[in-house]
């Protein structure tokens, strides 16, 4: 009988060293693997490559990945954190910006064992031609992203895309069985399956562990053949109680 869950998320996380690259899924804070990405950095993992849609508009998440200096690189669409831009333009991260279909694409083509892809997306912008800077130093462009291979279809120009396959893949679902096959939550569905098939071992952070056969093969929005691990997630922190108006006040 396969079992897929494992009981202590730390313990589990623990084959994940720094410099790896990691696939998260969520969109903004929808569907955001928490659990595993504090795991992390309770870990003191440091130098990762990071491909997400969004790094976030606070200091959780990835935000908190970014603000304790853990990253190397982001790979992503909406890189909106302003710290994640001081730290970019102060020449400590890298930023491969990708428009969101494309980076969707990219990584369900890695996890399909698809190489590489044309796409109308991002030809004839900087993205394509070699002249977006991926860092800074001393306040001026130091590297770029290379210059893509593009080609004329059908009177369209298109742009070579490779899928990515990351060393790990993070995902958040609502429901999983032992054998890994997992269920999502309404909007949380967004990037998780798809940052789930682009790591070579994935993890599934799941707030529901069910018994074998109770999730319907019509309701399984990924098979378990992707996900390696099976965690729980942490217990949700108690909301402060909210002042009187009289400590306001005082």
């Amino acid at each position: 009988m396969i079992d897929k869950f494992a009981p202590d998320l730390r313990e589990v996380l623990d084959i994940i060293r720094s410099g790896a690259s990691i696939a998260i899924g969520g969109f903004g804070s929808s569907g955001r693997p928490d659990a595993l990405i504090n795991a992390l950095c309770d870990l003191d993992r440091r130098d990762l490559h990071v491909i997400v849609n969004n790094v976030g508009h606070d200091f959780t998440g990835v935000g908190r990945l970014v603000v304790e200096g853990r990253v190397r690189r982001v790979t992503a669409s909406f890189p909106i954190l302003q710290e994640f831009y001081d730290e970019y333009f102060a020449g400590k991260i890298e930023l491969e910006l990708i428009p969101q279909g494309t980076l969707a694409e990219r990584l369900r083509a890695g996890g399909s064992g698809i190489a590489a892809f044309f796409t109308p997306s991002g030809a004839g912008t900087m993205l394509a031609d070699g002249t977006f800077p991926l860092s800074y130093c001393d306040g001026k462009a130091a590297t770029y992203i290379p210059e893509k291979e593009t080609r004329e279809i059908n009177g369209r120009r298109y742009v070579l895309e490779y899928g990515i396959v990351a060393d790990f893949g993070f995902a958040k679902a609502r429901k999983a069985d032992p054998k890994g096959n997992l269920r999502f939550h309404l909007t949380a569905r967004n990037f998780n399956p798809l940052a789930a098939m682009s790591g070579r071992i994935t993890f599934a952070e799941v707030e529901q562990l069910v018994p074998a056969g109770e999730i319907e093969p019509d309701d399984v929005h990924l098979p378990g053949i992707f996900v390696d691990h099976v965690v729980m997630t942490a217990a949700p922190v108690p909301a402060k109680p909210a002042q009187t108006m009289e400590e306001s006040i005082a």
